[in-house]
């Protein structure tokens, strides 16, 4: 079951990129933001921590790392290819995301988002520069997030 889920959300990331283009309708400086937050995005570590609500322990260490971001058409959604350590489990996928602007700040922005083989989960991450910093929640634990944006070094051959 769990691979039909993944065929099916690359299957229709696929077909949905190819038939629904980014619009000419966007300003010039909306397609600078789109274009700058590609660059900014794509090849990175989002390095930092999370927090539990109601523990009191210190901050979690926390690592993201993301290959590509492409934006999908008309409207806020953005394709992150991303590498995610999340417990035992370190999976890269197409992950779906709106993007919202705050003035020319992106705010990821999800809502109770189905991550094939890790579960629903709800954030709301403000990228500011070469900083992140939000909130989340998974079933019924949440807490806080933020870090630093490092691009990823790609390994040279010996």
């Amino acid at each position: 079951m769990r691979n039909t889920s993944v065929i099916m959300l690359i299957a229709s990331l696929f077909f949905s990129h190819h038939c629904f283009p980014v619009s000419n309708s966007v300003s010039a400086e909306e397609r600078i933001l789109f274009e700058r937050f590609e660059k900014l995005m794509t090849g990175v570590r989002l390095s930092g921590f999370f927090t539990l609500d109601d523990l009191e322990q210190p901050p979690a260490k926390e690592i993201y790392e993301i290959q590509r971001v492409q934006k999908l058409g008309v409207g806020d959604l953005w394709i992150f290819t991303a590498r995610i350590k999340y417990g035992k489990k370190d999976l890269t996928l197409p992950i779906p995301l709106p993007v919202k602007w705050a003035g020319k700040t992106p705010v990821i922005s999800m809502q109770n988002a189905n991550i094939p083989g890790l579960g629903t989960f709800s954030a709301n991450v403000v990228i500011d520069g070469n900083k992140y910093a939000g909130t989340w929640s998974h079933e019924k634990r949440g807490g806080h997030l933020f870090g630093k944006i490092e691009r990823i070094k790609s390994k040279s051959k010996n």
